[in-house]
Formats: C-alpha cells, sequence, structure tokens
C-alpha cells in the first residue's frame, strides 16, 4: 500500500484542505437583499470590506472541515488599486454570457488527502485591467465572444509573474507552504506577497460570542489563539517580514455610511495599509486577521521562494527540515498517481489525467447554509424579506448543510449542483471511493433530501429539476470501487437505496403530469434545448410531455433494478423490489410509446428519433420535430442482465416469465428480453435493433451531431435552417449555436443548441459499450454515417471516447484543442502543458466556453482516458 493510500484510512489527515471557495460574493446564501438581488449585494467591488456570513474566499486557500480558521495568499504589483486577495470576474448581469472569471490559473497536482497540492496563478506584472474587463464587456453583445483578460494585452512581452503555490502537510495539523514566484518579463519588478490567515467570523450574528485571536510574538511569527484548532503558529522563514494585524469585520463606515466604532481595524485594514499607507492596521497587532508583508523585487527571468509553516506548537527550527518534507510528500504523489495510472503509458494522455484529479481536489469547498437562519435572519442581523415578493427557498426552511463538497467550480459555481455532484463522483471513485460513496450519501441525508423525497438541485433554485442520475453513479461508484477494493460495500448501496426510493417515488408523484408514466421537469439540467421555455406553464390545458424526461425515468427505473438485483444476492428481500422496479420500467416503456392514451408517441418512426409532444387541451397533440440530445436520452435506459445472475433470483424469473406470456402489449416494447444475446446476456432497452441503429445514424452523421470532438447538443442541419415553432401567438426560432447562447431568451438559459458537454457525451460512451456487451459483432453501424465504414458499438464508443479526449490532448502540430487556437496557450513553454477543464466545449472546434475551472463533470475525461471496467 502506497503511503497515500495509507493516510486515505485516517479521516485526520483530511482536517485541512483546499476548502476555501474561489468567490464568496454574489452568492445566494449571502444574500440578505428584501428582493432575491444576490449579485448586487455582495459584489466585488466591496468583498474586501464585507464580513462574510456563511463561508470565505482567498487565492489558493485552505481551511479546517469547520472553516473556523482560513489561510491564503495575497499580492500586490504595486501598481493595482487593490491587493489581489481573491479572484477577479464579472457578476451574471455584468458578462455579456453571464457570470465570468477574468484571470488565468491552473490546478497542477493534489492528493486525495491533502498532503500535497500545487498550483499555478499568473499574476499581471502592469496594473490590472479591472475597468477595462468590466466596460468592453459591457459593450459587447450575447453574439460576441467574451473578452477575456488575455484580449487587453496584458500578458503581452511576457509581462507577468508565474506564481507556483505549493502546500504539503509534516502532520494532519502541520501545514508547511511553499510560494514560488517567477518573474517572467524582460526587466525586474516589485511584487509583494502577503500570506494571510483569519478567523471565519461566526460571533458577530448573535449565537455565541467567542472568538479567537491572532496576535504578535515576540520572535516575529504569529500566534493564533482558538479553542477549537489545534494549529497555533504561523512561521515566515524571512525573518524580516512585517506582520500586520486587523478584525474580519465588515467596514459599516465605508460600505454604509454608518459611524466607526472606536478601536475598530476592518476587513479592508490590511489591503488599505498596503495601498494608501493608512493607519488602518492595529498597532497593538493583535486581532482576527493577520499577513506578513514580504516586500520584494524579482530580476528579468529570475525567480525567489517564499516559505511558510502553520503548525501546533511553538518550535525553534520551524524550517529545518522544510524541503525534506516537502521531498518526501512529492515522492509519495508520484507513487500514488503511479499506481492509478499503471495502465496509461503515453505521458500527454497521463499529465491530462492527473491535472483532472487534481481540479476536483481543488473544488472540494466548505459549504454552510441553513435555510431557516437564512430565511429569518439572526438576531443580530436582520433580514428585510419582502415575502409577497420573490423569496428563494422558502420551502426549503429544512435544509442545513454544513460540509465538505465537491463543487463544479469554485469560483463561477460555488455551490453544489445534484447532477453535476453524482459525475463528479465518478472519477473521484479511481482516486478517493470513500469520499465519493461519502458524497453521494451526503445528498440523501435528511438536511438535505426533501422530507418529500426531492433532492436539492442548487443555491439559486433548490426546487428545481435535475435529471435523475443519482442511483447510476451510486451503483458505477460502487463497482469501480469493489474492482479496486476487492470487496463489495453493500452497507453503502443499502443505505442509499433506501434514500433513493423516496426520491423516486418523488418523481412518480410530482412529475407525472397525467398518471400515465410520461415524465417533464422543465430545463432538466439541459437549459431550454426546445423551441420555448420549458419551464413555462402553458394554457387550456396543454402540457409538454419530454422524451428527455421519460427517458431519464425510464434509465432510473433501470438502475434501481440493477441495484435490487444486486443487493439480492446478499439479502433475498431485495428481490422484490427488483421485479417492481423491472414492472416500471416495462410501464414507462409503453407509455413513450404511446404516451399512454393511443395517440401519437415520442417516438416519430419517419425520422428515426424521438421527439417531445405537446398535447393540446383538446386532446390532439403536435410533435415538436426538433433534433437535439433529447432524443438521444432514451439510448441510456439501457441494461445488460447475465443469466447466472436470474437463476439466483427465481422469484424474479418467475415473474418475468409471467409477463412474457400474459402481457405481451409490454414485452414486445422492450429489446429481445425474451431472448438469449451474446453470451448468455438479456437485454433491456427502449431502443430495439431497428430504433437504435436509426438513432445511431443520425447521431453519427457529420451534419448532424457527430462532430471532430464528440456528440453535439443539437443537430448541425439548424446551422442553415431553423427550427421554427409558435406558441401562444408568438414564433419561436431554434437554430444551431456551436458555442455560447448568443440571445436572453429564457434568462440567457440556452447554453445547450450546439455545444458538447461531458456528461451527455460520457453516458453516450456508457451506453454504447452496454450494446455492444450484448449484441457484440452482430450490430454494426456507419462511422461516419455515409461513409461505408462499419463499426460495430464498442469501435464506436472508443471513437466518440477518444474524440473527447482530443479535446485536451495536443494533436500533431501540438495543439490542443480547448485552447481555441491561440498560439501561446498552445506552444509557450510556461502555458503549453497546462490544462483548463471548461464547463462545455464548442460543437464545431472543440474550444472551451463557459466555467473555465469546472474540474467536475468535465473530469469524467480521467475515466475515458482510464481503461474502462467490463460491463
Amino acid at each position: 500500500m502506497t503511503a497515500e493510500k495509507d493516510r486515505l484510512q485516517d479521516i485526520k489527515w483530511k482536517n485541512w484542505g483546499p476548502y476555501v471557495s474561489n468567490r464568496q460574493w454574489g452568492n445566494v446564501r449571502e444574500d440578505y437583499s428584501p428582493n432575491g438581488n444576490a449579485w448586487n449585494f455582495t459584489n466585488h467591488n466591496n468583498a474586501e470590506s464585507y464580513a462574510y456570513r456563511w463561508g470565505e474566499e482567498g487565492i489558493a486557500g485552505i481551511s479546517d472541515v469547520k472553516q473556523l480558521l482560513c489561510f491564503a495568499l495575497s499580492f500586490w504589483n504595486k501598481k493595482d488599486k487593490m491587493v489581489k486577495e481573491r479572484f477577479f470576474g464579472l457578476s451574471n448581469p455584468q458578462g455579456n454570457h453571464g457570470e465570468d472569471i477574468k484571470e488565468i490559473f491552473y490546478y497542477l497536482d493534489n492528493t486525495p488527502t491533502h498532503s500535497y497540492m500545487k498550483m499555478v496563478y499568473k499574476y499581471p506584472i502592469n496594473e490590472f485591467p479591472y475597468d477595462e474587463l468590466v466596460a468592453e464587456n459591457g459593450r459587447r453583445s450575447k453574439k460576441q465572444p467574451e473578452y477575456e483578460i488575455f484580449d487587453t494585452g496584458i500578458f503581452d512581452n511576457d509581462e507577468y509573474f508565474d506564481i507556483f503555490i505549493e502546500y504539503c502537510k509534516a502532520d494532519h495539523n502541520d501545514i508547511l507552504a511553499r510560494i514560488t514566484v517567477c518573474n517572467r518579463s524582460q526587466h525586474e519588478a516589485p511584487i509583494l506577497v502577503a500570506p494571510t490567515v483569519w478567523f471565519r467570523n461566526n460571533w458577530k450574528w448573535g449565537y455565541n460570542t467567542y472568538k479567537g485571536e491572532i496576535n504578535a510574538s515576540p520572535d516575529g511569527s504569529i500566534n493564533i489563539g482558538h479553542d477549537s484548532i489545534s494549529i497555533k503558529k504561523f512561521y515566515s522563514r524571512n525573518l524580516n517580514a512585517e506582520s500586520v494585524f486587523c478584525d474580519n469585520e465588515t467596514n459599516t463606515s465605508k460600505l454604509y455610511g454608518a459611524p466607526a466604532p472606536e478601536n475598530m481595524y476592518f476587513k479592508d485594514g490590511i489591503n488599505n495599509f498596503i495601498t494608501d499607507k493608512t493607519n488602518t492596521v492595529n498597532p497593538e497587532k493583535r486581532g482576527t486577521k493577520a499577513s506578513f508583508l514580504i516586500d520584494e523585487l524579482i530580476g528579468a527571468g529570475e525567480s525567489k521562494v517564499f516559505e511558510f509553516r502553520l503548525c501546533p506548537e511553538e518550535t525553534d527550527e520551524p524550517f529545518e527540515n522544510f524541503d525534506a518534507i516537502f521531498n518526501t510528500r512529492q515522492a509519495e504523489a508520484e507513487e500514488f498517481y503511479k499506481e492509478i495510472q499503471n495502465d496509461t503509458v503515453n505521458e500527454d494522455e497521463r499529465n491530462v489525467q492527473r491535472q483532472a484529479f487534481a481540479g476536483l481536489l481543488w473544488n472540494k469547498q466548505f459549504y454552510h447554509y441553513n435555510i431557516g437562519k437564512w430565511l429569518k435572519g439572526d438576531p443580530n442581523f436582520e433580514a428585510p424579506r419582502n415575502f409577497n415578493e420573490y423569496v428563494r427557498n422558502t420551502e426549503w426552511n429544512h435544509l442545513h448543510n454544513k460540509d465538505i463538497i465537491s463543487m463544479p467550480d469554485k469560483w463561477e459555481y460555488p455551490w453544489y449542483a445534484t447532477w453535476d455532484l453524482a459525475f463528479h463522483c465518478v472519477p473521484f471513485s479511481i482516486i478517493d471511493a470513500e469520499f465519493a460513496k461519502g458524497q453521494l450519501l451526503l445528498l440523501t441525508k435528511e438536511w438535505y433530501m426533501h422530507p418529500n423525497g426531492q433532492l436539492p438541485a442548487y443555491e439559486w433554485n433548490m426546487s428545481d429539476v435535475n435529471p435523475p442520475v443519482h442511483a447510476w453513479s451510486c451503483f458505477r461508484v460502487f463497482k469501480i470501487d469493489e474492482k479496486n477494493n476487492g470487496k463489495p460495500d453493500l452497507l453503502f448501496l443499502e443505505k442509499v437505496f433506501q434514500k433513493l426510493l423516496l426520491n423516486f417515488t418523488w418523481w412518480v408523484n410530482r412529475k407525472d403530469k397525467k398518471g400515465k408514466n410520461i415524465f417533464g421537469g422543465g430545463f432538466l439540467g439541459l437549459d431550454n434545448i426546445g423551441a420555448f421555455d420549458r419551464n413555462m406553464e402553458l394554457k387550456d390545458g396543454q402540457h409538454l410531455e419530454q422524451a428527455d424526461g421519460t427517458s431519464w425515468m425510464a434509465m432510473y427505473a433501470l438502475n434501481m433494478m440493477r441495484i435490487a438485483m444486486e443487493l439480492a444476492q446478499y439479502y433475498k428481500v431485495y428481490e422484490d423490489m427488483a421485479i417492481k422496479f423491472f414492472e416500471h420500467y416495462l410501464y414507462i416503456a409503453e407509455a413513450m410509446e404511446n404516451l399512454g392514451e393511443g395517440t401519437k408517441g415520442l417516438w416519430n418512426e419517419e425520422d428515426g428519433f424521438f421527439y417531445d409532444v405537446l398535447q393540446l387541451g383538446n386532446g390532439d397533440s403536435v410533435s415538436l420535430k426538433l433534433r437535439s440530445i433529447v432524443g438521444l436520452i432514451p439510448m441510456f435506459a439501457v441494461e445488460i442482465v447475465d443469466h447466472h445472475l436470474l437463476e439466483k433470483m427465481p422469484n424474479f424469473r418467475t415473474r418475468m416469465e409471467w409477463i412474457l406470456k400474459n402481457k405481451p402489449e409490454l414485452t414486445k416494447l422492450v429489446s429481445h428480453w425474451d431472448e438469449e444475446g451474446q453470451g448468455r446476456k438479456h437485454l433491456m432497452s427502449i431502443l430495439r435493433k431497428n430504433r437504435l441503429t436509426k438513432v445511431l445514424t443520425r447521431m453519427l452523421d457529420e451534419n448532424e451531431f457527430l462532430s471532430s470532438y464528440g456528440i453535439r447538443a443539437m443537430s448541425k442541419v439548424y446551422e442553415e435552417n431553423p427550427f421554427v415553432f409558435s406558441v401562444h401567438g408568438k414564433e419561436n426560432m431554434v437554430y444551431y449555436t456551436p458555442a455560447e447562447s448568443d440571445s436572453r431568451m429564457f434568462g440567457g438559459n440556452s447554453n445547450w443548441r450546439g455545444p458538447i458537454w461531458f456528461p451527455i457525451n460520457f453516458l453516450i460512451v456508457e451506453s454504447l459499450q452496454r450494446f455492444h456487451y450484448y449484441y457484440g459483432n452482430s450490430l454494426k453501424v456507419e462511422l461516419p454515417t455515409g461513409s461505408g465504414d462499419k463499426r460495430n458499438l464498442d469501435e464506436v464508443a472508443q471513437n466518440i471516447s477518444k474524440r473527447l479526449c482530443s479535446i485536451f490532448l495536443k494533436d500533431e502540430h501540438g495543439q490542443r484543442a480547448f485552447n481555441g487556437g491561440n498560439p501561446k496557450f498552445n506552444y509557450d513553454e510556461h502555458f503549453r502543458d497546462y490544462i483548463t477543464f471548461f464547463e462545455y466545449f464548442h460543437g464545431d472546434n472543440g474550444r472551451g466556453v463557459g466555467a473555465s475551472h469546472q474540474t467536475g463533470w468535465t473530469a469524467t475525461v480521467a475515466k475515458l482516458i482510464k481503461p474502462r471496467l467490463t460491463f
């Protein structure tokens, strides 16, 4: 067992980690406005002066698991109007494509216990173009690209610092930090390095009054005094470093014009002391926030190293074994990933995969949100809610989150999202299965899950509906964990199954509009991919029957059936549950055929595709013949059952045979359940062989869905010939948009009309592998359509997987597609091997789009690179 694997057995090693958000401002949980204007209540301009209620932010920030004490890095180039304490970006109203970070940094390495971590931040030597970025993006329309920091010319002539930030642990509460600042320019440049420690403010709200104190020690170090924190000392190797102190308190005088309390040194005190030379730090050298200030001049092309230590006790030689500890932890990280990557021989693939894992680990965050307290306000901090207007999440009064959770992106999406998290857990299970299982269980806890069984979606609207992929992820993680550890974690599977029963029931009771096994849910995560707002309330008894909603539920039923069958091998009581979900799946399959009324089904035989259907008040229906991934999602409802498994389940087999005999209207809708496939396997799928072939003909057509970089979210045919549909007297037009949404329709949520999205592509690859497991070489399709080149479905899956991986890997010209052709990013030695995992990707050229550090579901590329499990 490697040293890192051994540490994973001791939960104390995760007590400290990269749990500080990259952005706490502009979040719902910090919004105490009466009108729900979260983006303005806290924003980047007031963040330096405002003490947060629910969490903290910082650059490369770390904290304990309760986020009582935080540590992060700050820098100043002697030209900026403010110290760089936090990453800058635009709020949703400011960006021409929504919220948008305007910084360049990369996550390079991390281990599951955070025993070693590394990232690099590229900080401009010249004045940061805050105003220019705001103004130019404000001028641009939705049809224009985002104006990025690189576009300002600030990195021309390499006038920037590469700031490498590394952490390692000597012990679980003994943390070393090494900052290497490299001047990439051709002239010397000044920089101030200000490592900062502070307490999260949990004393001003009226529930407790205890707060620790941070103060100066005669030996030049900083003392940390807190009853609940084992770290007591903060050392700088630079003995000439000045220590400065203030309080993590809101500057009410600056923000609200209130009289300043006497002897109060506000949160922005250190910033103001540095930039304005004002007397805003405590001369008594104590407070709840402190920094070492190290002022350096770095020569052209030169580097300087700054070292710090947070440790539990005073020591005479805090840096005596500093380098040796770092070397050991780096070697142990190499050893850990060498074992993980032992079957990945390509060096570029190893680099991409390792940075994907690093991003996953860096994007862990302390997430605290008690909606009951948030709604009513605190004893010392009122919440002027206007409940006659819009107030978010009023029906989630029970929700109390206070955990370390995997975020989609700690700047652009610094809050958990349920279906994103399900995908995060698959690559997480490769490196830390216990964390992956813990995350999946967490969302089913009583203080997360609604009493009615709904899982919380995300903080902007906890009641929104995400695709129900939790069961899929749970079983996927269970099987990966079983393979890696040699034994099944049945307790995990049982626990999560019981809670998923509640969630499945919620779907059946709340999202089956007419009780006909046809399901809707509005966006369903696919931000308004349809012709009109799928969250819109329709008139005169009209309602939308969603091909994707119903397919997700068919997939959910099969996932639950498969989990029950697994558990039934050990506990016979689960056999009845497997029968229940088998039958429910059959009823959904029947409903997809005829909507329960014998009218137009979701399948269109002429087009060979699935479409949404609009049910009219008079009983008629209209097929919305818009080809999008909505019509591909039925592929996900597929399960293969080995015959030997059936032989262990006599009751299931008896019930199945009864249905085959007595309900032919159900069995005819399921692909060859009554016929054994390759190697005595049984196939359950909404798509029979004929229909599957037709869908794949569309999907693998380069003029429709097949891109050089994966499967597009919408057919490319709508680039020249848009789809048009009228609803409520208004004509709606949908055209292929390969990157960002180019209009503000439906609140700007129309980003699924052409780009490549990893979660859907990942499920496509897995589904094709499942189909191949049944059909073998008996089913081959053209790849691409019209080429005459026939491939079996495993080869198709591998081909799509390679296209997805090619977004990140160097091509024959040394370019990485996600860089969008930027020569500096592709060829400069200080950029070319750094990977950014975007939210989604341009449907034609693979350029990264959306959130730039979404090492969440895009990290599934790490699983695609790693050779797959056999189904």
